[in-house]
């Protein structure tokens, strides 16, 4: 199967030269999302978990945009600006999800996330 690249109405574009959703083999890579409210553009100030909860909406928007939801997700990678916010985040990153239906996940601190925010997060999600 060759690689298919999704374009999500309602979605933020990107800041960059790739996509938002690439598939490939029944599995969907989502680029990773920050806290850009896709109605206008603009960035969502507030606290890491007013930006986490954006960033799920995102991913949330993308997902549904291919047909799949949160449960089909396999893995995310989630970066924060500060490894301090890890359970704030956490917070808001499960309630996305159905009790056991977990993804495999990494989170680690980055040096600096583009445009400043406290949190990105990609999935790839699987059919």
């Amino acid at each position: 199967m060759p690689k298919q690249v999704h374009s999500i109405d309602g979605t933020v574009a990107p800041m960059g030269p790739y996509n938002v959703a690439t598939e490939a083999h029944g599995l969907v890579f989502i680029a990773g999302q920050v806290a850009i409210d896709p109605t206008n553009g603009e960035r969502v100030e507030g606290d890491v978990a007013t930006q986490a909860k954006r960033v799920m909406e995102n991913l949330k928007i993308i997902l549904e945009g291919v047909g799949l939801g949160f449960d089909d997700i396999a893995k995310t990678n989630v970066y924060l600006a500060d490894i301090g916010d890890y359970a704030a985040v956490n917070e808001v990153y499960g309630s996305y999800f159905s009790e056991g239906q977990f993804p495999a996940r990494a989170a680690f601190q980055a040096g600096g996330l583009p445009g400043g925010f406290d949190v990105e997060i990609e999935a790839i999600a699987a059919r």
